[in-house]
């Protein structure tokens, strides 16, 4: 292992450039390259990153940081709305899972303390590399989307009261408490909930429309509440996703949250280049023996059996036999949450390590297996939709009204709230016109939303903001902002998001105007010109009037 960090992160970074760009030429996915690399850098090859603090605090800020953007894109409504089949499906899945997967290892010739640890191992799924995955796909919004990170949220509260009881029951002779553990637990979650929900309320809107007047401070500030809310959640027992989602829950319902996430975005991918690397490094593969047999079937029923028992649960909830399937899919793998779950029971003597290599194998099968299947989830359902007909119910009630709730139709989304851009927000919002404002000054984005149309805080040169609006049920997108070079990376966005529907540009210079045409643009607005001509028109039909009324005086 190298002393110098400084040359340690050079090469991993160098390293997990050669491995990412061999992946992309042989069309693998990024996160399989990382943990390769990572195994390759871990006590099984190099052991240049075993035990490395450096490598694991990178790791634990890009965890957060990926959990707090989770928590920004899920405002309460949206709780609201996939709440009951996220409570349902985690929940279902977590009992299901536990007991087929008990059974199992029984049947493999494991003791009932080893068959119930792997069990329980079976259980968990990856909530980061889920929603990285997701989040690559552009799906973290969709409705099997949100479905899969409530249920993988709580997945995360039931390992960490799974973990709670072990630790209490490893610790029975010093006179702890199981039901006293557990009711601590409660309370204390009470009390962060309580205190989330003032801080939203009271403090947060107001502290953040200040510190929008500095872009520099406000992406500070959200750094700094990530992590701190990271921290909350581990000082009050609870998992670091925990935490560092809550926080982000926290701002969600504020106007600068699109800002915030698309701001952040390339920061936790870097930084989630050394989780998977921790990852891979964890694997130890000198301990899998001859686990392969027993961990091929616990591998396969984790990669087909975990979604089928969330499809189930999902169509008897009365939703689309696709839905049920793309949500299940995220939960074909097990968790870094049961590597840890397997060492704490190894430390607690309840395992050997023999079952620790089984548990590593299976989570190294079914990760690299599970990215393939979520990176191409559309393409299998399509092989095999015509077989999972009977999972899905004649109407598929619940789909359609979570549906009616998230995916509401746009008409305009509205670039730019100056004189100009205000003045057309009014006429449009007038006509009855679907009106979504964005605009970069936070004082006109708090004026705005207080007048009855939503209203982000967000940079029109920011792809990755672009990316956040509801572009696909969006009609037109009309930029009033006449500076070229941020209409251009507008147009930029817009491309790279795929956005169909139609483009108006406002612009003060002729020739910019006939670029924009020549782009593609379908409409091109000239403020000044455009104002001239309709007062012109409006004295003219004026003129008209007067002139007709001269020509009735006349004898």
């Amino acid at each position: 292992m190298l002393e110098n960090v400084f040359t340690q992160i050079g090469i991993i970074l160098g390293l997990a450039v050669i491995g990412g760009g061999l992946a992309q030429m042989l069309r693998q996915p990024l996160i399989v390259a990382f943990i390769a690399v990572g195994i390759v850098l871990g006590p099984s090859a190099t052991g240049m990153v075993a035990h490395s603090s450096e490598v694991e605090l990178f790791a634990r800020l890009g965890i957060a940081l990926l959990l707090f953007i989770v928590g920004l894109k899920l405002d309460l409504h949206i709780i609201r709305t996939v709440g009951p089949v996220a409570l349902a499906s985690g929940l279902g899945q977590v009992v299901f899972t536990s007991v087929i997967g008990y059974l199992i290892a029984i049947m493999l010739g494991m003791s009932p303390v080893t068959a119930l640890y792997v069990a329980v191992a079976l259980t968990f799924s990856s909530t980061i590399i889920i929603v990285k995955l997701l989040t690559d796909k552009r799906e973290v919004d969709s409705l099997h989307g949100r479905i899969a990170v409530g249920f993988l949220i709580v997945q995360d509260i039931v390992v960490v009261l799974v973990m709670i009881g072990l630790t209490a029951f490893g610790q029975a002779d010093a006179g702890v408490h199981l039901g006293w553990e557990a009711a601590k637990v409660l309370i204390k979650g009470a009390l962060m909930l309580t205190v989330v929900a003032l801080l939203m309320r009271y403090v947060l809107p107001g502290l953040l429309h200040r510190l929008a007047h500095s872009q520099e401070l406000l992406m500070l500030f959200a750094i700094a509440w990530a992590v701190l809310g990271a921290v909350t959640g581990e000082v009050l027992d609870f998992s670091k996703e925990v935490g560092a989602f809550l926080a982000g829950v926290s701002i969600a319902s504020t106007p600068y949250r699109e800002q915030v996430a698309a701001r952040l975005a390339s920061l936790r991918d870097f930084l989630l280049l050394f989780f998977f690397i921790e990852l891979g490094s964890t694997l130890d593969l000198s301990t899998l023996g001859a686990q392969v047999g027993a961990a091929i079937a616990l591998s396969a029923f984790v990669l087909i059996g975990n979604p089928l028992i969330v499809l189930v649960i999902m169509g008897l909830m009365g939703y689309r036999r696709r839905t049920g399937f793309l949500a299940g899919l995220t939960v074909a793998q097990i968790s870094e949450f049961s590597l840890i779950l397997a060492a704490l029971g190894l430390s607690l003597g309840h395992i050997t390590q023999e079952t620790l290599g089984l548990i590593t194998l299976v989570g190294l099968i079914t990760i690299s297996a599970s990215t393939y299947m979520i990176l191409y989830s559309h393409q299998l359902y399509e092989r095999l939709a015509p077989y999972l007909a009977v999972f899905e119910r004649r109407v598929t009630h619940r789909e359609l009204d979570a549906l009616t709730d998230i995916q509401d139709e746009i008409d305009v989304v509205l670039v730019g709230l100056g004189r100009y851009g205000a003045a057309l927000a009014a006429n449009l919002r007038d006509s009855g016109c679907r009106l979504q404002a964005v605009d970069f000054d936070p004082a006109v984005v708090r004026t705005h939303d207080q007048e009855g149309y939503p209203v982000k805080y967000g940079d029109a040169e920011d792809p990755e903001f672009i990316a956040s609006l509801p572009l696909k049920h969006t009609r037109w997108v009309v930029s009033t902002v006449r500076d070229q070079a941020i209409n251009n990376m507008l147009l930029h966005g817009l491309r790279q998001s795929n956005y169909n529907g139609a483009i108006a540009i406002a612009t003060s210079s002729q020739r910019h105007a006939r670029e924009l045409s020549e782009e593609g643009v379908d409409l091109v607005l000239i403020p000044y010109a455009d104002a001239a001509k309709e007062a012109s028109e409006w004295l003219m039909a004026k003129l008209g009037n007067w002139a007709t009324q001269d020509e009735g005086r006349t004898p």
